[in-house]
């Protein structure tokens, strides 16, 4: 049953991203995988300096951080963190100040993924940069970041927190839950059909926004989370829990149940922010099939997930790769991505895989 999103509309809201971002077809890339049809929602292009599908949830974060006056902005991620950087660029962008709060949530500490990315960006758009030295503590890093905040308001600043752990009201899933009307408004005009979304999963936000939406505006395509940070079983306890929060939170009930948890964890190994054989192949062949770059952490596994999809639907279904960006985290990972890759010039590592594409030739 169709029950509208509620009181989405009655939020706060900072306008960051020119929307609707794009849906596109990946013709060459249905070709070489054969089977189904991939089309890519370009998340990718959403958002100030280089984009992401964090800002969509800035949106609201910052949107009530503005209500209340806010002047700077509080938020934790990994060294590599793409939300981060997308905080920092938000928070310039509507003239605030920004503290970022780097977690070791990646056991790295070689040169290029400490300095180059995201971390240079987060530099040159002069984010207080602070460190936390867990990876696997959200409630520690959050109790830190009050901290910070408690110091900041004795300089008298006014601080908005962006939480990381589980428990606050999840503002930024509501960009997800905005996102889902648009997506399917974009499906009807350009009269496409999809049986399945891919998207990663990793806080839940996105994930869990984009299900909520589409559930409760009456669309019950399968929505398929790829495990980016923890294995599926633990990640399903989180995205029906958040699912829930969001419900509770747009006041209404909640749409989607136990049966439309669907979660895969076959690309996480060995774990966030490390690389594995899948998440090569799918970095290289989307890049070599469309020219579009996908990022070893969220966006790659992602593609590695849909890739893997892709090849065990039967033919003739269709499924749309939800892009959520992290272009500038490919720099940190420049060693290990050269050195599996290959040289400059080569075939690949892989020969094509031919199939015939659902997309047609147009």
């Amino acid at each position: 049953m169709t029950q509208g999103l509620g009181r989405l509309d009655d939020f706060p809201r900072a306008e960051l991203c020119r929307l609707p971002t794009a849906i596109e077809p990946l013709r060459n890339l249905s070709r070489r995988i054969g089977g189904s049809g991939i089309w890519v929602k370009r998340d990718d292009q959403c958002g100030p300096a280089l984009g992401g599908n964090k800002a969509r949830q800035l949106e609201f974060y910052l949107g009530e951080a503005r209500a209340q006056a806010a002047d700077t902005i509080l938020i934790t991620g990994a060294v590599q963190s793409n939300f981060v950087r997308l905080a920092a660029a938000s928070a310039r962008m509507l003239g605030m100040e920004c503290h970022i709060q780097l977690e070791e949530r990646v056991p790295r500490s070689d040169a290029a993924y400490r300095n180059s990315g995201n971390v240079l960006l987060d530099r040159i758009l002069g984010a207080t940069i602070h460190s936390y030295p867990q990876g696997e503590d959200e409630a520690g890093a959050d109790r830190r970041l009050r901290e910070i905040a408690s110091e900041l308001e004795d300089q008298g600043r006014r601080p908005y927190i962006i939480p990381l752990a589980p428990g606050h009201k999840p503002l930024g899933a509501l960009g997800y839950v905005a996102a889902a009307r648009e997506v399917l408004q974009q499906l009807a005009e350009q009269k496409i059909s999809i049986d399945e979304i891919i998207v990663p999963s990793g806080s839940g936000n996105t994930h869990a926004g984009l299900l909520v939406g589409l559930r409760a505006l009456g669309c019950r395509v399968r929505v398929t989370g790829v495990c980016v940070r923890r294995g599926a079983s633990e990640q399903e306890e989180r995205i029906m829990a958040r699912c829930d929060e969001i419900a509770e939170l747009l006041g209404i009930g909640s749409p989607a149940g136990r049966s439309d948890m669907h979660l895969m964890d076959e690309v996480l190994g060995p774990g966030y922010g490390r690389l594995n054989e899948a998440t090569l192949e799918a970095i290289e062949i989307t890049a070599r099939s469309e020219g579009l770059l996908v990022d070893p952490v969220y966006s790659g596994k992602a593609m590695a997930g849909c890739i893997r999809r892709a090849r065990e639907a039967r033919a003739g279904r269709s499924l749309l790769f939800l892009h959520t960006g992290g272009v500038p985290a490919i720099f940190a990972y420049a060693e290990e991505l050269s050195a599996a890759l290959g040289p400059s010039g080569t075939a690949g590592r892989r020969g094509p895989d031919e199939g015939k594409s659902t997309l047609g030739s147009g």
